[in-house]
C-alpha cells in the first residue's frame, strides 16, 4: 500500500508538470487573451478558483449491486490542478447469507484528499484526473426480519487510493458535468461473523462509476 500511495503520488506530480507545460505551449502567443476567455458550450467567460460537488454512482461491491454517493470540495491552482478534500459513501443491496440465516449488506463510507490535474479546462469539453488519498470503514451489516432491525456484526477500517479519470463538460460559467470512473485499492482487511470471513479488500477492489456535479468559480 505505502508503494502504492507513493507511486500515485510521482503519477499526479508528472502529470500536473506536462499539464503546466501544455498550458504554456498551447496558449503561447495568444495567453493573455485566453487568460480572460473561458469556454462553455454556452459561451466564453473568465477564469475562477474554487468549486463544490456532488456525485452519484455504481459500483459492485461484494458482487452485489451496489450505490455510491459523496462529495468534495476543490481549490483549483493555475487552472490545470485541483487540491481539496471529500469523501463517498456507499452501501449494496440485501442478499441471503447462509452463514447466518439473515439479509445482510455492506456500508460505509471513506475520504480524504483530493488532488485533481485537468486537461485544457477552458475547453468546453475536457478531461480531469482526481486521486483521492484517505481512510475509510465498512460494515457488515445483518436484518432480522422478526423485529424489523438492522444488527451490525463486524467492522473494520482501512486505507486507501482511488485514481479517476472524468469527461467534463461547462455546461455555464460556474456548472460542470462531469462523467468518470475510478478504480479502488485497499489495505488488506477481513469482515464476517463467528469467525466465518465474508468479504475482504476484494470486495471493495473494483471500478466504480460516477456523475458528478460541479458548481463553483472555475
Amino acid at each position: 500500500m505505502k508503494k502504492l500511495i507513493i507511486t500515485s503520488l510521482l503519477l499526479s506530480a508528472f502529470i500536473i508538470s506536462t499539464f503546466a507545460q501544455e498550458s504554456d505551449t498551447l496558449y503561447g502567443p495568444y495567453k493573455e487573451k485566453k487568460q480572460t476567455e473561458y469556454m462553455t458550450l454556452f459561451g466564453n467567460n473568465r477564469p475562477g478558483g474554487a468549486y463544490g460537488a456532488f456525485s452519484f454512482g455504481y459500483a459492485q461491491i461484494a458482487d452485489e449491486h451496489s450505490v455510491t454517493f459523496g462529495g468534495r470540495f476543490e481549490w483549483i491552482a493555475a487552472q490545470v490542478v485541483g487540491f481539496g478534500f471529500g469523501g463517498k459513501g456507499f452501501i449494496n443491496e440485501y442478499h441471503y447469507e447462509p452463514v447466518i440465516d439473515r439479509d445482510v449488506f455492506l456500508t460505509g463510507g471513506y475520504g480524504g484528499m483530493y488532488i485533481e490535474p485537468i486537461l485544457m479546462p477552458r475547453f468546453p469539453v475536457h478531461l480531469a484526473f482526481p486521486v483521492l488519498l484517505g481512510a475509510g470503514g465498512i460494515s457488515y451489516v445483518s436484518k432480522d426480519l422478526d423485529f424489523e432491525e438492522n444488527f451490525i456484526e463486524d467492522s473494520e477500517a482501512f486505507l486507501l487510493v482511488e485514481p479517476g479519470a472524468e469527461l467534463e463538460m461547462n455546461l455555464t460559467r460556474h456548472i460542470r458535468l462531469a462523467f468518470g470512473a475510478s478504480y479502488i485499492f485497499t489495505t488488506p482487511f477481513d469482515i464476517g461473523t463467528d469467525g466465518n470471513t465474508i468479504a475482504g479488500a476484494k470486495a471493495m477492489e473494483g471500478i466504480n462509476y460516477n456523475i458528478t456535479l460541479k458548481f463553483g468559480k472555475f
